[in-house]
């Protein structure tokens, strides 16, 4: 009877152990954090009076009848994002020049004074509306510096700024996004007062109350993007581009000469590659106009489907997102070259991974944890982002080999780790079994969310390897693919 119970207990125990996962590790992401992941790519649209005048910022001092684009087509720009593979809009409701482009009740600068839909337009609504309709999520920009508003750089200028991102977000549904930037004052119109305005950009716009009282409570799915986070940070350049190693958390540094890492005063050398164990999740944002300047310029041509791909593995494929800039004309719609190189680009990324040609391959690891199948090696083929392939803690190390029936070619390489458990891992290879030998024909650092590798030439082959080569604790991948350039 002893030893019964004895086998019973040491049954029990091991059961237990094999359906434990893996203890997290660092900074988690939080479930708003997970949905902005899995966005990957979106927009932010640029247009006021700005696009009228040929400027990139508006002075805060164009007659609000200049803004009238008699042929705004909301549908348009979000139907050729959605082409480009974009998976949401965030509208610039305000931009530096003060000019609000929904009927708000803090100031008479707003688009119910232009000739726009006869003065009663809202094109934050018109917007909003044609992204939900179309599967796009929806968010804001409203700029905290106001360059019109003959209040800013005194103390009444907090409370209509808060009260324009109360509007906002009480009016136009969930977001899924707040997106701020370090905009800190300078020369402008300021009611007619025409002179410059500094502000302490620590204290002025009481970020952590603002957001804590406001966005919290009113819009908790929406990330709050900055130079800091809290939930997205700017990768610290208008590139597109995040750093070959790129972690997902960050611990906020101040620029030099404060004392407080707040928009507009951080220090951006740490926002490329994020902080190894940082404090908080707070992966990047890699914002790059699709033109040369966020505003529409008649002279410029947006950038080659060429180029945004390869932005693409340098953004999405480093962890990070890809945010493009949309500037629509002044008719109020994106140019026919804009249409275009969205949807070539948009094409070439969806042909290109459409079919994962390594997903039917046998798959052999040299452990899975606690010999349980619910961690099976397996899982990283499925093409199932919930389910890992998860080792034994002292497994820091580990390989899986999958073999195909024939031969494939591919010149891309794709992996993701399970980020619900943490970013573990900070190297691994990839190799090509060649008759006799292993051949490595790539070798990475951080993973996170997703690695992109594009190969410079493609390989065949049929059997392959994947090499876990540093990693602070157990493993947890959620996704390996091998993938052909549709070009």
């Amino acid at each position: 009877m002893i030893k019964q119970i004895a086998a019973l207990f040491l049954l029990t125990a091991f059961t237990s152990f094999a359906q434990t996962p893996p203890k997290p590790y660092g900074a988690l992401p939080a479930p708003r954090q997970i949905a902005w992941h899995e966005t990957e790519v979106y927009g932010i649209m640029h247009f006021t009076p700005t696009t009228f005048e040929n400027k990139e910022w508006g002075y805060g001092d164009a007659d609000p009848k200049l803004f009238n684009p008699k042929d705004f087509n909301a549908e348009q720009i979000v139907l050729a994002a959605k082409a480009g593979g974009l998976r949401g809009i965030v509208f610039v409701a305000k931009h530096h020049d003060g000019f609000a482009l929904w009927p708000t009740k803090t100031t008479e600068y707003n688009i119910s004074k232009s000739p726009f839909r006869d003065g009663k337009g809202d094109m934050v609504k018109e917007v909003a509306d044609a992204a939900r309709k179309h599967g796009l999520k929806f968010g804001v920009y409203c700029s905290p510096w106001d360059r019109n508003n003959a209040k800013y750089g005194t103390s009444e200028y907090l409370a209509i700024y808060r009260e324009q991102l109360r509007e906002l977000y009480t009016n136009y549904g969930p977001l899924f996004m707040s997106w701020h930037d370090g905009a800190n004052g300078g020369d402008g119109y300021y009611g007619g007062a025409r002179e410059k305005r500094s502000i302490d950009n620590t204290t002025y716009y009481q970020w952590d109350s603002t957001w804590t009282n406001l966005t919290r409570k009113l819009q908790p799915t929406a990330n709050i993007f900055s130079d800091v986070g809290w939930d997205v940070r700017w990768v610290g350049n208008e590139d597109g581009e995040a750093a070959e190693t790129s972690w997902a958390t960050l611990t906020p540094v101040p620029s030099k000469g404060t004392n407080v890492a707040v928009p507009g005063q951080a220090n951006a050398d740490e926002n490329p590659g994020g902080t190894r164990n940082g404090k908080m999740w707070v992966p990047a944002e890699c914002d790059v106009p699709l033109r040369k300047g966020w505003f529409y310029h008649p002279d410029q041509k947006p950038k080659t489907p060429d180029y945004l791909f390869e932005l693409y593995f340098k953004s999405v494929g480093r962890g990070a997102g890809l945010d493009l800039g949309l500037a629509p004309d002044t008719r109020g719609q994106l140019h026919d070259d804009d249409v275009a190189a969205l949807k070539t680009f948009g094409d070439r990324v969806k042909n290109t991974f459409a079919t994962n040609l390594i997903a039917r391959a046998s798959s052999k690891a040299v452990n899975v944890r606690g010999y349980n199948s619910i961690y099976s090696a397996k899982n990283i083929l499925d093409g199932k982002s919930e389910s890992y392939w998860a080792t034994d803690e002292d497994f820091k190390t580990p390989e899986v080999t999958m073999e195909l029936s024939a031969p494939i070619t591919f010149d891309v390489i794709s992996l993701q780790e399970y980020i619900k458990l943490g970013q573990r891992i900070e190297g691994f290879a990839v190799d090509v079994w060649e008759g006799s030998d292993w051949k490595e024909i790539h070798k990475g650092t951080s993973v996170g969310a997703k690695r992109l590798v594009k190969l410079p030439a493609p390989v065949t082959g049929q059997k392959f390897r994947l090499r876990i080569t540093k990693s602070p604790v157990s493993v947890a991948i959620s996704e390996f693919g091998l993938y052909k350039d549709a070009k």
